[in-house]
């Protein structure tokens, strides 16, 4: 059974909704030959990432960049993890609430020297997140899931 790790840093009520909706996707009833483990971005190690065949990574954007917890994964994970994990699918979900812009780019360049494969485009939302964002958010979920068991 293939198996998505959640990794996220979710302090704000606007990422934990987030978190929350991705996970519901991603754990919907049509992929039940998915398991979805969720970890805090402090508490995932190199063998949750060892063991997942994709990822969903969520941050708030802070300063401009990701979470200082979701940079502390990535320093953890990053060596060890690289090369078993290559060609793995991997989305991301940020919230911010000025600009997201810069915790994207960091996540993208971050697995693009992990060698994950984005397996869709990340949804960013600023301020409060709305009803078209948390089921875009589902959907992002899902569809990384999903992209598993084809």
């Amino acid at each position: 059974m293939p198996r998505i790790l959640i990794v996220h840093h979710s302090p704000s009520p606007g990422t934990r909704a987030m978190f929350e909706a991705v996970r519901d996707g991603a754990s919907n009833d049509q992929l039940e030959d998915v398991e979805v483990v969720t970890r805090a971005a402090l508490g995932a190690t190199q063998a949750d990432v060892l063991a997942a065949d994709g990822y969903l990574l969520g941050t708030t954007a802070n300063i401009g960049y990701i979470s200082g917890a979701l940079k502390h994964f990535f320093d953890t994970v990053y060596y060890p993890v690289m090369d078993e994990t290559d060609g793995r699918p991997y989305a991301a979900f940020v919230h911010g609430n000025l600009d997201t812009g810069g915790a994207v780019r960091a996540l993208e360049s971050i697995t693009k020297g992990m060698g994950w494969r984005k397996a869709a485009d990340p949804v960013e939302v600023m301020g409060d997140p709305s009803r078209q964002d948390l089921e875009a958010c589902w959907n992002l979920g899902a569809t990384v899931a999903a992209g598993l068991v084809m």
